[in-house]
């Protein structure tokens, strides 16, 4: 995989930076968006290059925006020769959540509808500019971040839930209708994952111990649980694997 670019939204924090980092100790060079902190981001574009020898590069992104992955994508263009990888990670919390993360009675329109644009229009548009790019060179791996929580209940997730269901079934459309140019198309599926997001939820310890109560492990998962199915799903070891959502979830949704 050396040599191959990955481009990824949401890489400074949680399951976005294990990715980053599985992929450039692979010898992956690395796109990544971030929200607010130009800082961090820089900094860490210096920590992958001098520690793993690749090429990195941070670009600003506000999910909420996303029409704005094309003037995105065509930056990337100047800094680098090809696109291999997709991965539409970035979530949105806070403010922008309100309406969307609560009891399915308080949920409001506007904030399921923020929800919606950065899980699945997000992941639309950016795949879109993934594809073109992925044609010139032959094919390539696209992958959306799920979660499990549209499958079991978790509370106050309803909003995210659905969304996370809908873009699972956009990944489905659209692994069937970029095969013909030998671009794979998957979800990888965690639940729940121990980041920064998920301790901003009211539940958080609810959660951290009912997941690892449920779990036959006996732990919660790491982001570090989902960046090795990413990097799988984008080798040539899963090269005949498209339309499918891996469900990483240390074996919770069974119980």
């Amino acid at each position: 995989m050396r040599g191959k670019t990955l481009v990824i939204s949401g890489g400074t924090r949680g399951i976005g930076k294990a990715i980053v980092y599985e992929f450039a100790a692979n010898g992956v060079n690395i796109a990544f968006t971030y929200n607010s902190n130009e800082q961090l981001a820089q900094e860490q574009v210096k920590d992958l290059e001098s520690n793993y020898g690749i090429k990195a590069r941070a670009y600003n992104l506000n999910i909420l925006e996303p029409e704005t992955y094309k003037e995105l994508f065509l930056q990337i263009d100047k800094d680098f020769d090809r696109v291999d990888f997709f991965i539409s990670n970035a979530i949105i919390s806070g403010r922008s959540v309100v309406g969307g993360y609560t009891k399915f009675m308080k949920l409001k329109p506007r904030g399921i509808n923020n929800i919606f644009t950065a899980t699945v229009n997000a992941f639309v548009i950016g795949a879109q500019e993934a594809a073109k790019r992925m044609e010139k060179i032959g094919g390539g791996s696209i992958i959306s971040i799920s979660s499990t929580g549209n499958l079991v209940y978790i509370e106050n997730y309803a909003g995210h839930g659905t969304c996370k269901a809908a873009v699972e079934a956009m990944v489905r459309y659209a692994a069937t209708e970029l095969g013909e140019k030998n671009i794979r198309v998957n979800a990888v599926s965690g639940g729940p994952i121990d980041t920064d997001a998920l301790r901003a939820f009211t539940n958080y310890e609810e959660v951290r111990d009912k997941t690892a109560e449920l779990s036959p492990l006996g732990r919660m998962g790491q982001p570090s649980d989902l960046s090795g199915a990413c990097l799988f799903l984008c080798s040539d070891k899963a090269s005949w694997i498209t339309g499918h959502t891996f469900i990483i979830d240390g074996g919770t949704t069974f119980k």
